[in-house]
């Protein structure tokens, strides 16, 4: 295994447009001679206003709008965007939501302009993971931090016949330009921004918690990025408290947790998303706190082969330097169990409603869908994984 930044390429042409009445420029970017379709999830864009301010700032354009994209965006859902745009002949789109609407506007943007069955721009068993070659043009308005999709080129689709959750990735669905508001995220309840702080939390564990490659620069970003998370998380979720500040951190370190600054030229994990987007399609869990539920046993389970960087986590991180490297690694796990409860996440499967007859079900799922070598070895292999959700199911912190 080498011990060596890989050689790397790194690209990201989005245009972040980042503080207070964004919106109204909205027809800077967007070329005047399109014809623009908003697209958006349930109805929090309309009751905050949001939706309002778009459409006033392009009513010199042509537009139309497309609602009800999920909180996990399903290819059902997507298609009938898709059908829209080619009997309506739109050429550009807006994405006005979080995560979940910007991951279905990049694959409505792909679908449109793909060449075959759209169902084959997925591989793990749903389609023939056939490349993508062209999309339509798009812009984001972020409302919740927490994916990092605003600026990067991945989407994540629920099938639910399926019961599937699979992502794609292309460089031909960058958005063109995200607008990220920080005050939008005054109107958040206390549950979505703890799942904001938790995604981008474990976004960036699992790009840092590996093995060392002598990544000092990549090493030192993470390490900065999980502080602020760990310093303004308890107060970020007090959804009374509106400082800007605060808010505008909270934006900025969701988008860099994963822009792909990140991960250039080290290994990456991705197991406990894995692990957690089969307890969303199995009983509906968020996305995050499925995550927070799994990562605690992640770091148990594998802390043989997670050692130096645990080790590195514990030291840099939490400033925990006392003890041997096996106290050290104990009681960062259990100072990441104590952060996410600070701001009200799980941390076991029982607190999401997952049973341990459910555990055939999960790993079942994951041979399905082609995740039995998983992690950043290679070697998360299902007898592994059983035993992480085992763990996760009977710890009780």
């Amino acid at each position: 295994m080498t011990s060596e930044i890989s050689d790397f390429t790194f690209y990201n042409p989005v245009k972040i447009v980042f503080g207070q009445n964004k919106i109204e420029q909205l027809s800077k970017h967007i070329p005047s001679d399109k014809k623009v379709l908003i697209l958006y999830g349930g109805g929090s864009v309309k009751r905050f206003g949001t939706l309002d301010r778009v459409k006033k700032t392009l009513a010199d354009y042509e537009t139309g709008e497309f609602g009800g994209i999920e909180a996990n965006p399903t290819f059902g859902t997507c298609m009938k965007a898709v059908d829209k745009i080619n009997e309506e002949d739109y050429d550009y789109l807006l994405a006005v939501g979080g995560g979940s609407v910007i991951d279905g506007v990049k694959f409505i943007a792909a679908a449109a302009e793909f060449d075959g069955d759209p169902i084959d721009i997925f591989g793990k068993g749903v389609g023939t993971g056939k490349k993508v070659t062209s999309a339509l043009p798009f812009g984001t308005i972020l409302t919740l931090p927490a994916t990092g999709s605003e600026m990067n080129e991945t989407s994540v689709i629920s099938f639910p016949e399926k019961k599937a959750k699979v992502s794609f990735s292309s460089w031909d669905v960058f958005p063109q330009f995200s607008i990220l508001e920080p005050e939008l995220t005054y109107t958040l309840p206390k549950r979505q921004l703890a799942n904001g702080i938790t995604d981008s939390f474990i976004h960036i564990l699992e790009q840092y918690l590996t093995y060392p490659v002598g990544g000092m620069v990549q090493d030192e970003f993470a390490e900065g990025l999980l502080r602020i998370l760990i310093k303004i998380g308890p107060d970020v979720v007090d959804e009374m408290n509106h400082d800007y500040n605060l808010r505008a951190n909270f934006m900025w370190t969701a988008t860099l947790a994963l822009n792909r600054l990140l991960s250039r030229g080290v290994p990456g994990d991705w197991s406990t998303h894995a692990l957690g987007h089969e307890i969303t399609v199995l009983n509906h869990t968020d996305h995050a706190r499925s995550l927070s539920a799994i990562m605690p046993a992640v770091m148990m389970v594998r802390k043989l082969k997670k050692w130096d960087k645990l080790v590195q986590y514990a030291e840099n991180v939490w400033g925990i330097t006392n003890g041997s490297e096996e106290e050290k690694i104990d009681a960062a796990i259990l100072k990441t169990v104590i952060f996410f409860k600070s701001i009200d996440m799980p941390v076991n499967l029982s607190q999401v409603d997952v049973k341990e007859e459910d555990i055939n079900t999960l790993v079942g799922q994951l041979e399905k869908h082609g995740n039995d070598a998983i992690s950043e070895r290679g070697d998360q292999t299902l007898d592994v994984s059983r035993e992480i959700y085992r763990q996760a199911l009977l710890k009780d912190f």
